[in-house]
Formats: structure tokens, sequence, C-alpha cells
């Protein structure tokens, strides 16, 4: 669980943002303004910021220049080269322009928590143990064999958990755009995790769509 700082002035963009990241267990504050965001940084410590550029008064790269190298993603429509050099150039750690997939933000979110330490090596829920390092799964502290698959497909629903999941969206985050099985594979490896990990309450069917991990924020 991360505290995170969402800057954006499109009230829309900013509720969406925050809903989907308090869903995977962050806790955020938004604010909408470039002045806003500083006071906030004054007054509270945030393992990450996720900041728009295009802010009314104090744009998103002043705020940047203030903000003593705290992690960053920028988030923005301005997707021009000279833009994203500039950011990357200033230290922020990714920069996504919009429009954008909310599942390749939380994923982007997760890979900078890691690197800045502040993502959790572990998750725990009930009588299992995921260690993220080891890439081993505990049940009642016995390891539980999986094969990298199931590995990986656990590992997207933890990070992506109370969020659905289509089975075509699965495919692609772990098995790869090239992938040319069917979705099938998804049902099979997801049978398997819940009866490995006791989990056929946990990892849900989403009718006509695909899986949902819930709980665990």
């Amino acid at each position: 669980m991360a505290e995170i700082l969402i800057v954006e002035d499109e009230l829309s963009l900013n509720e969406l943002v925050k809903r989907n990241l308090q869903l995977v267990g962050h806790r955020c504050t938004s604010v909408f303004e470039g002045a806003a965001a500083l006071y906030e940084m004054e007054c509270h410590e945030y393992d990450l910021v996720i900041l728009d550029i295009m802010l009314p008064e104090i744009n998103g790269f002043e705020v940047y220049k203030e903000m003593q190298g705290r992690p960053t993603i920028f988030l923005t429509a301005r997707s021009s080269l000279a833009d994203r050099i500039k950011g990357f150039s200033m230290g922020a750690d990714d920069y996504l322009t919009k429009p954008f997939e909310m599942l390749e933000l939380l994923a982007r979110v997760e890979a900078v928590l890691r690197r800045t330490q502040k993502h959790s090596s572990s998750f725990e829920m009930g009588d299992v143990r995921i260690d993220f390092d080891g890439r081993q799964v505990f049940r009642k502290e016995l390891l539980v064999e999986c094969t990298p698959k199931e590995y990986e497909l656990l590992e997207v629903m933890v990070n992506n958990r109370n969020i659905a999941l289509s089975r075509d969206r699965l495919l692609e985050l772990v098995w790869g755009y090239d992938y040319d099985g069917d979705t099938r594979t998804i049902d099979v490896h997801i049978q398997k995790l819940r009866k490995k990990l006791g989990w056929e309450s946990v990892i849900k069917t989403v009718h006509k769509l695909g899986y949902r991990l819930e709980g665990g924020v």
C-alpha cells in the first residue's frame, strides 16, 4: 500500500484514477492545481505523485522542479517527443500519455513503486502468502507448486484485485499480444489456482467477461 498524490485538473479523470488506485489498496489524495500540489507535498509525505502537465497557473513541469525528486509519473495529453524527453530528462520515473488504459497506469504505478522500494514484497490473504521477490506462493506456510504462467496470472490478478479483467486482457498481460491460443487457457489456469489456493470464493467469475480477485485491500 502506498500514499499517492494525484494532480489532475479534470475532475472526472482525477476521480477515476483515484478510485482505481484505491481499489488495489493504495491511499490517495486528489488536488486539481499546481499550487495545491506543492502545499500538499509540504505538509505530507507521498510515495508517488501522478502529475498532469497542463495545470492551471503552475504547470506540471514547474511543479516537478519544486518536488525535490519525489517518485513521479507524468500523466498528460502532451505526447510530443520533445515533451517526453523533457519529462524524463528532468528525472521523472515514467511518462504516460492520454488517452490511456487504466490497467496500464496501474501496472506502471506498481513498477515505479517496486523500483523505489515502496511496493510490498509480499501479499497475504487468509492462509495464502505470495513472495513477489522469490516468485513463490505459500498456503498455510507450505510451498504451493505453481507453473510460471500460473504464478504470472496470479500476480496480475493480485496487482489488479477488485477489478474485473476480461479473458482477452489476461491473455495479453500474461501470455503476450502475439499468443495465438484461445481464452480457454485462462479458464484452465484459473481453475487450477482456485484449487491450489482454496480460492474458489476469492477469484470470482464475471459473467460473459472474465474474472475478478476480490478482497485483500
